[in-house]
């Protein structure tokens, strides 16, 4: 399952890439994009139905930049406080999926 290689040719086999492609940070930009709009719905169903807004709702209104408003450094790392400049890549997760790379950390 785990298969070293040589540490002349730089280590494990499996490497992430330390910057991400642009079809990554497309879709990440479409999942972000798709939270906005489900923010967006349950807004509006709540809005509809005479109810008035929660205060989480109108909370994340004031406090959540949109992914139009968002820096690129927002939008691709995530807050580590294990990483030199605080900040880590969103790739450099493991998936949720159970993935075999993951489960030795």
């Amino acid at each position: 399952m785990f298969k070293p290689t040589s540490p002349l040719l730089g280590g494990l086999l499996w490497k992430i890439p330390w910057r991400l492609s642009r079809t990554q940070k497309a879709r990440q930009r479409k999942r972000l994009r798709h939270v906005d709009q489900v923010i967006d719905t349950v807004s509006a169903a709540l809005r509809n139905n005479g109810m008035p807004q929660i205060k989480t709702i109108e909370r994340w209104y004031a406090e959540m930049p949109r992914e139009q408003e968002m820096l690129p450094r927002d939008k691709y790392t995530i807050y580590d406080r294990k990483e030199r400049n605080y900040r880590k890549g969103i790739h450099s997760e493991c998936p949720s999926n159970g993935s075999p790379r993951c489960e030795s950390s």
